[in-house]
Order: C-alpha cells, then sequence, then structure tokens
C-alpha cells in the first residue's frame, strides 16, 4: 500500500506533463500545418488530422511507450502533409486528385437529380443549406454548387441588374484601375455550358487552362484580344483570371506586375 500511494504522485505528475508536451506539440503541427477551417479540410488534410490526433491519443494512454515514438510520426505526417500543399499549389491536377470537383447541384434554376444521386446528397439537405442561405424557393436560384468540403455555394438569381445600371450611370467611374470588365454574356458563354466551378478559371498562375476556354468555345486568340485591351501583353503576366455566369471579367495580374 505504501510503495502504490508513492508511486501515484509519480504516476500522476508524469501523466500531466506527458500531456502538456503532446497538447503543445499538436497544436504546433496544426499550426504549421496553415489555417484551413475545420469545415473546410480536404479528405486529404482530414486523414492527415486524425491520424495525428489517433498517435497523440496513444501516446498519452500508453505511458510505457516513449514521447518520442509518438513526436516523430507526426512529425513526419507535417512533413507529408505540407509537401503535399506545395506540390498541389504547383500543379491544378495534383488539387483536383486530392480534393476532387465541385458539383452543380441546381443550374439555372433547375435540379440536378443525378448528380445529388452520385453525389448523395439528398433534397432534405439541400433546403437546409439553402435556408442556411436565406433561400426560400430552388426557383430563386441560379446556381448551386456543392464544394469539395461540403458547403453548398449558392448565386441566386438577380433581377435588379437594370436598377443597378441605371444608378450607375448617374456616377461618374475610372475604368483604368477596374479589375472587372463586363461583356455580353451571350457572345461568351454558350447556351449548353454546363458550369462546375464559378467564376470559371481562364488563367491560374500565368498558365492557360484551354479545357475552359474550349468548353466556352473560345480560343487563346480571344483570350489574348481581350487581355490586351487591358495592356496586358503576355499570359504569364497574369496571375488569375476567371469570368462569371453574367460575363464579367477578373483579372488579377502577379505582384510584379500589379498596377
Amino acid at each position: 500500500m505504501t510503495k502504490s500511494r508513492r508511486r501515484f504522485p509519480v504516476e500522476f505528475w508524469s501523466l500531466l506533463i506527458r500531456t502538456v508536451i503532446i497538447y503543445f506539440v499538436v497544436f504546433l503541427i496544426m499550426r504549421f500545418m496553415g489555417k484551413r477551417e475545420i469545415g473546410k479540410l480536404s479528405v486529404f488534410d482530414l486523414v492527415i488530422s486524425v491520424m495525428i490526433a489517433e498517435i497523440a491519443v496513444i501516446v498519452i494512454e500508453d505511458m510505457e511507450r516513449s514521447m518520442w515514438s509518438g513526436i516523430l510520426p507526426m512529425v513526419l505526417l507535417l512533413l507529408i502533409q505540407i509537401g503535399s500543399a506545395f506540390m498541389t499549389m504547383k500543379s491544378r491536377k495534383l488539387r483536383l486528385l486530392f480534393d476532387g470537383k465541385p458539383s452543380v447541384i441546381i443550374d439555372k434554376g433547375k435540379l440536378n437529380s443525378d448528380v445529388m444521386r452520385k453525389q448523395r446528397y439528398n433534397l432534405d439537405d439541400l433546403m437546409l443549406q439553402l435556408r442556411e442561405n436565406k433561400i426560400s424557393a430552388v426557383s430563386d436560384v441560379e446556381f448551386a454548387i456543392l464544394e469539395t468540403s461540403g458547403k453548398l455555394s449558392v448565386i441566386p438569381k438577380d433581377n435588379s441588374d437594370a436598377s443597378e445600371n441605371n444608378d450607375n450611370d448617374d456616377q461618374p467611374t475610372d475604368h483604368s484601375d477596374q479589375k472587372f470588365k463586363n461583356f455580353n454574356m451571350d457572345n461568351i458563354i454558350p447556351p449548353k455550358y454546363r458550369f462546375e466551378i464559378l467564376p470559371v478559371p481562364l488563367i491560374m498562375d500565368g498558365k492557360v487552362q484551354d479545357k475552359n476556354l474550349e468548353k466556352l468555345e473560345k480560343t487563346r486568340f480571344w483570350l489574348k484580344n481581350v487581355l490586351q485591351e487591358r495592356g496586358v501583353l503576355d499570359f504569364k503576366d497574369v496571375f488569375f483570371c476567371t469570368i462569371d455566369h453574367k460575363g464579367k471579367l477578373f483579372v488579377d495580374m502577379h505582384d510584379k506586375k500589379k498596377r
């Protein structure tokens, strides 16, 4: 009895110290992993996070196990996560492989039942997330896109374009510094074009997204002429260029080329 009473405080304090150390190790690893919200983690990031949590629990529960046997695997998982993050930053194909593609649930006010069935996404889920976006009826939605994180991005139908345009006519604008430019949507977006991503990327980190141009039935020559109207002479100077369902073009230059 005396020996067990003497050993209890030692084991107790050892457990506390071990728990505190593992807490700070996991905390630092999560900070190094980045600042993405838990609900927006990719499947890969989520698996890494769960594995780190499991290793931490095992190390805390098994007092006979060396803490290094838990810390080293967690650091290795961190290195794998950071390495994959850098690779996916450079390659969109890897990003799609790790994160998957968004799914269009509502396209121009019409439900895509096949897509919902494939994603195992039911009508109750849809109505819940529409209410969260302050949408009361499906008919009020232009596009609803189920993101890879599970979040539903909703773009409502806009019936106030005419009134906004009239208001803007009375205000002087300087177009020299604008990143956005409107085109006639009928001339840009084909009638049968199916949006997978909104806005549609045309250039990402200086690389032209030829597949998206093909879907839009446009060419690099068209894109080059559009950019030249904005004073952009080289695709490589553009960091990010997109066009939305209304034909609004967004162009953001690399830091060295920003005006």
